[in-house]
């Protein structure tokens, strides 16, 4: 978003939808002496923050919450990016060699300075993407626990293992994990820290530098982050960070990466994995998804209800893994949609950088065309606004209150698209199989959630939904918080997995270094050719019944 296309703090247009000045949602109060954004986002703070910044242009930033501009910032050119990829594969060497647990060190030290200093990052999160404080405070949950996790495990992770050779005992064979070399990572506007940062970690850890391109109108939390991670310990040199345009940066930075790590839409998605190949260099995809909650016959209603809320509104809606298809089974949908709209309805919108507002604003004025449009059409093919359905100006120039449909109905777009939005439809059903099956029945494949009060059935519904990750009474968080286990995207979703033993040693190369002794793997001590393949019949026959592997 340029200057002149950034919007004022009064103008939103007119919604179809009933835009208004005074909805249904409460204002959430500012507290006394709350901070602003030019309390937070100082000459001195932009100055800090963009010294490592290979950019020979300008550009800016704009806060959600009125418009306005937050920074001047370098824009980087292809030969910027270029300078970056040289800086970081020169550094690169040098941090590879560094011994794995003092790269580990640098990650737990981060994770207190995180934590000690997390008001700062709040701040920024919150007047670069407009969300809620509580929401931006998950992202500095996820990165604390990505760190931990990385900081502790990654030596075990990395270690050279062995494994049996061809002969046990004459053939000794190990397995190395080589860094990739420069990561190139394209990270998205909506979790600026997690989505940044928390995909970094384990790229440093495991011995690569990173060449990062955050999207331009949140680069500041990703530019705190840098700083943060240099003052625990990161040589400047491994972490480059480049600003700009997508389509302009982004195919540079696949051009120079030995290995990329791209989080955002499908369509994007695919053009960065068609790069990827052309060069024959890996690439990991965190994509897009539209997620469904299945709310069970047996399922607490309240707690469904409640949890429904945290699951489609979190971040207003801006979430991969948030939910927007919500299916209730019939017993239950009437007790279960009156206590979903009071809460949804009750919750209170705000701006203030503190806590107390239960959602923010959307991001920028894309993001809420498409909801309006996802909305308007919906409602003029006959579907019912059970909650929401109206812009606040109010508030902000992209406020638009928490909404719920019924009777969503194909070729309504809201059915099938990616909202990405404060926006969830309701669907009823009857018959478990069948709803599975509607579950599925999406080219995406990110999250999912179950509600019942019996475990053992919940995940037997789990694993059959085709989702990379499925939560059982609750939206996305356990599942994604679980560190240990990977996180992706099946079908339409995305390639690879973020978290444990996947998440970092997709950043490596596999190397095996088997050491032949004794004799050779050939006829040898006076064997002829068929003598030497009668032994190793009799040995590969010896080596099953032993039972190796």
């Amino acid at each position: 978003m340029t200057d002149s296309q950034a919007p004022t703090a009064a103008g939103t247009g007119t919604s179809t939808s009933g835009t208004s000045a005074s909805g249904t949602n409460p204002i959430a109060p500012a507290p006394e002496g709350a901070r602003t954004a030019p309390d937070v986002v100082t000459p001195e703070l932009i100055a800090q923050l963009t010294r490592g910044v290979v950019g020979s242009g300008r550009t800016a930033n704009h806060t959600p919450f009125t418009g306005e501009k937050l920074a001047d910032l370098p824009e980087s050119t292809s030969d910027d990016v270029e300078q970056a990829f040289e800086r970081a594969r020169a550094a690169q060497q040098v941090w590879a060699a560094t011994p794995v647990r003092k790269r580990a060190a640098v990650l737990l030290r981060f994770h207190d300075l995180v934590l000690e200093r997390q008001a700062e990052v709040l701040d920024l999160i919150q007047l670069e993407t407009g969300k809620a404080r509580l929401h931006a405070h998950e992202e500095v949950q996820a990165v604390a626990v990505a760190a931990r996790h990385y900081g502790r495990k990654a030596p075990s992770y990395l270690r050279s293992k062995g494994h049996t050779g061809v002969v046990p005992t004459l053939t000794k064979v190990t397995e190395n994990r080589i860094p990739r070399g420069v990561v190139g990572q394209i990270a998205p506007w909506n979790y600026p820290l997690e989505l940044s940062v928390g995909d970094a970690l384990p790229a440093f850890v495991s011995g690569n530098a990173v060449v990062m391109k955050p999207d331009t109108e949140t680069c500041l939390t990703a530019l705190w982050a840098r700083d943060l991670l240099i003052e625990a310990g990161l040589p400047p040199e491994v972490f480059q960070v480049v600003l700009g345009e997508g389509p302009v940066v982004g195919p540079e930075l696949v051009k120079h990466a030995d290995y990329v790590s791209f989080t955002g839409s499908t369509r994007t998605g695919r053009e960065v994995a068609q790069g990827a190949a052309a060069r024959l260099v890996g690439v990991s995809l965190e994509l897009g998804g539209k997620n469904a909650m299945l709310v069970l016959q047996d399922a607490d209603v309240e707690k469904a209800a409640a949890g429904a809320v945290r699951a489609c509104f979190s971040s207003a809606g801006q979430l991969c893994i948030s939910i927007e298809r919500l299916y209730v089974h019939e017993s239950i949908a009437d007790a279960f949609l009156e206590r979903f709209a009071a809460r949804t309805k009750a919750m209170r919108l705000g701006r203030s950088l503190a806590y107390g507002a239960e959602m923010g604003s959307l991001v920028g004025e894309r993001q809420l065309e498409t909801v309006r449009r996802h909305v308007d059409e919906a409602v003029a093919k006959g579907a019912t606004l059970v909650a929401g359905g109206v812009s606040r100006p109010d508030i902000g120039p992209y406020f638009y209150e928490p909404t719920i449909l019924d009777g969503v109905e194909a070729p309504m777009s809201v059915c099938t698209e990616e909202t990405f939005g404060p926006v969830v439809s309701i669907y009823r059903f009857t018959d478990e199989d069948e709803v599975i099956d509607r579950a599925n029945a999406t080219p995406y494949g990110l999250n999912s959630s179950v509600w019942t009060k019996d475990g053992r059935r919940g995940r037997a519904v789990a694993a059959r939904l085709r989702t990379g990750t499925v939560n059982v009474n609750e939206g996305y968080a356990p599942a994604y918080g679980s560190v240990q286990s990977p996180m992706g995207g099946m079908k339409d979703s995305g390639l690879g997995r973020r978290h444990g033993s996947e998440g970092i040693l997709k950043y490596t190369e596999a190397q095996t270094v088997a050491h032949q002794r004794l004799m050779p793997l050939a006829p040898s001590f006076g064997m002829d050719d068929e003598k030497y393949a009668q032994f190793m019949t009799r040995s590969l026959r010896a080596m099953k019944a032993l039972r190796l592997r």
